[in-house]
């Protein structure tokens, strides 16, 4: 008898502890999900602004100059053109310009010597963006001032050096063979009779509208239908890189911030094609423009003192008569190759320590495998 009363003791008392118990679970499981809700959305803010209401966060920006006053145009879609620039070079660049029309590119012009208001006389100087800094490389300035959020609008980023003819190119033709091959990252073809070829890829091939890969059966670096590495395929130069928008999202976080001459980047471009670097990365040959190779950096002093106004003094020796300063001039070239050659090795040991060390990070599976030495597949 005692026996059965405990038991229903028991019984009474598991039930009335049973709505509370699931009270509690109800009340933990929509919190918790409240609560990764929540965290979910954090996670979504660009960092810093979690304090803000989300709907006031301006993620993105771009390169168009407003008005003061009055209703701005509305913004039709766009690429930008963006230049490393030299005073020497400025009737080169203006051809360069003319060929990209406003209305359909933002122009933007790194000045690396200095001289700005010089360019004051061309007519599209004025909706042009200006940023000078002396004696810095295009990928400088790409770094520091086209971050994927400023540029995020642009479809295609051409970031061009400052010696190319472009007599045979035409870039809202590229731009649809472009879009119509589907490149997310590529270049105009080198007309080999008048260019410098570094590689045989960029030559421009006059039976075909585009090119992905190369066949060479000589030297030292063979190439044929099953080669899967640059530069037998999925390469381009960079002197005139052109990108989409999420290749250029990719590239730029590859760019070094202290290796401005980006020497090794060329090689590892494929990884940011937004697939199979073979199909992704092309040579536009029927665009095609002409490379005259000229090394500008490291010449900013024979530029500087060339364009300096000679200084005149009085030569009180000699009663009225002037005397003419002449500056010295330094040439060095040799220097900055020197240079760009110490930091290809420095890139390709970052590339290879990153590839070892990062855990979470997976090798794609349509790249290629000896790429960059020791690579773990998993």
């Amino acid at each position: 008898m005692i026996k059965q009363l405990l038991l229903v003791l028991r019984r009474s008392c598991l039930c009335s502890l049973l709505p509370t118990a699931s009270l509690l679970c109800l009340v933990f499981f929509f919190g918790s999900a409240f609560i990764a809700t929540d965290n979910k959305d954090n996670k979504c803010m660009p960092n810093g602004s979690e304090a803000l209401p989300a709907g006031i966060v301006a993620k993105t920006s771009n390169l168009e100059m407003r008005p003061l006053w009055g209703i701005p145009k509305q913004i039709k879609e766009k690429s930008l053109l963006a230049i490393a620039v030299g005073i020497k070079q400025k009737e080169n660049i203006n051809k360069m310009v003319k060929k990209f029309p406003t209305r359909d590119f933002v122009i933007m012009l790194f000045h690396y010597d200095g001289f700005v208001d010089e360019w004051n006389d061309l007519e599209w100087s004025e909706r042009a963006i200006h940023v000078s800094a002396i004696n810095q490389t295009k990928w400088w300035f790409a770094k520091r001032f086209l971050h994927p959020d400023i540029v995020a609008e642009y479809s295609y980023i051409f970031l061009w050096d400052e010696d190319l003819g472009v007599e045979n190119f035409h870039p809202g033709r590229y731009i649809s063979i472009v879009k119509d091959e589907g490149l997310e990252i590529s270049q105009p073809a080198l007309d080999p009779a008048k260019s410098e070829v570094h590689h045989q890829i960029t030559a421009r091939g006059r039976r075909s509208k585009v090119h992905r890969r190369i066949y060479k059966s000589s030297g030292g670096n063979k190439c044929d239908k099953y080669s899967t590495d640059p530069p037998c395929t999925g390469f381009v130069e960079m002197m005139a890189p052109v990108f989409s928008r999420a290749a250029w999202r990719c590239s730029w976080y590859m760019v070094q911030n202290d290796l401005i001459h980006a020497w090794g980047l060329d090689m590892q471009l494929g990884f940011c094609a937004q697939g199979d670097r073979t199909q992704n990365i092309g040579v536009v040959d029927s665009e095609y423009i002409v490379h005259q190779a000229l090394p500008t950096l490291g010449a900013l002093d024979e530029v500087k003192s060339n364009f300096d106004h000679a200084a005149q003094t009085k030569d009180t020796s000699n009663l009225g008569a002037s005397v003419v300063r002449v500056v010295p001039t330094y040439d060095n070239r040799m220097n900055v190759r020197r240079q760009s050659f110490i930091e290809q090795e420095i890139f390709r040991t970052r590339w290879r320590k990153a590839v070892e060390e990062d855990q979470c990070w997976n090798y794609p599976t349509q790249q290629p495998s000896n790429q960059t030495g020791s690579i773990r597949k998993r």
